[in-house]
């Protein structure tokens, strides 16, 4: 993996396009996609950030997720980590690298598209990990879709459910358990802004999660509990390869952004390390652009 320590080009830190054909079922893995993506495993050092920080990350078994918690754990923080059970290969991997940091690793398989589940996984987060003061909200459903009709009423309503309505689950049951200095962290995407066409239900809940966090924040700040969004451009993760884009199409993933490649997880990681610590205590409500040049309004 890369030395993100080192100075050099971002353009060419990072493969860039064309990728080998590589169509997956869903939820796709991590391990299968080539070039494998770096989320962090060998190139993300801590700094002590989030020292006895107890945290939960949906959608932690690969691309931002695993990310995020990898992050986490090298930052001094015990970590709950929520997939579904056909990722435990990917999830098995997140768990032994947050414990080689001495750090608490709660695996929670599940479907978040049941309400019950949703509102289980957070009461054995706080069960495990002894409480709770980070939640991230990052697991996603993307499906591409050439047009309007072949959108069915299924298709919209996973990922509704998914996106949506989890996230709402999830907080609701999160929130009693936070305290005063906590942080909620969303992930939307640059879909909320400028959406694709073949990603007309997706880019919905994306703009949904915006305006959602926004009036979160606003509502939690009165409990000194903060609430931001981190919006990522084109990154490269097993939600493209297993039917987030069409195959043609993640053979030139992030072709067109500005860096001429897409972003790596590990690159983002540290955008949800300041939203979860406490140097970015007068941060509340924002939307954070992590998009390769694209902007995000």
């Amino acid at each position: 993996m890369t030395d993100r320590m080192t100075m050099q080009d971002p353009r060419a830190q990072y493969p860039k396009p064309p990728f080998p054909r590589q169509p997956q079922p869903v939820p796709g893995e991590a391990r299968k996609m080539d070039p494998v993506p770096d989320h962090g495993e060998t190139s993300y050092k801590g700094a002590g950030k989030l020292t006895g920080r107890k945290a939960l990350v949906t959608g932690a078994d690969s691309g931002i997720g695993r990310a995020a918690a990898i992050a986490f754990a090298r930052e001094g923080a015990d970590v709950a980590i929520s997939y579904l059970p056909a990722e435990e290969a990917d999830a098995a991997e997140v768990v032994k690298l947050i414990e080689a940091e001495g750090r608490t690793a709660v695996a929670l398989p599940g479907d978040i598209t049941n309400e019950d589940w949703c509102r289980d996984l957070v009461s054995q987060a706080v069960d495990k990990l002894g409480g709770l003061d980070v939640l991230v909200i990052n697991a996603g459903h993307q499906q591409s879709r050439e047009n309007l009709f072949e959108v069915s009423s299924k298709d919209f309503d996973e990922t509704m459910k998914t996106n949506l309505y989890a996230m709402h689950w999830i907080t609701q049951a999160a929130v009693p358990h936070l305290p005063a200095g906590a942080a909620i962290i969303t992930t939307a995407s640059v879909q909320a802004y400028d959406p694709s066409a073949t990603l007309l239900d997706y880019a919905t809940t994306k703009a949904g999660i915006v305006a959602y966090t926004k009036a979160l924040a606003a509502q939690l700040l009165e409990k000194g509990i903060r609430a931001n969004v981190v919006a990522p451009g084109p990154f490269w993760t097993p939600l493209q390869s297993s039917g987030g884009q069409p195959p043609k199409a993640v053979m030139h993933f992030g072709e067109k952004s500005a860096y001429g490649r897409p972003g790596q997880p590990v690159e983002i990681a540290p955008v949800y390390v300041l939203l979860a610590s406490q140097e970015a205590s007068y941060i509340n409500g924002e939307v954070y652009g992590v998009t390769g040049g694209a902007g995000i309004a």
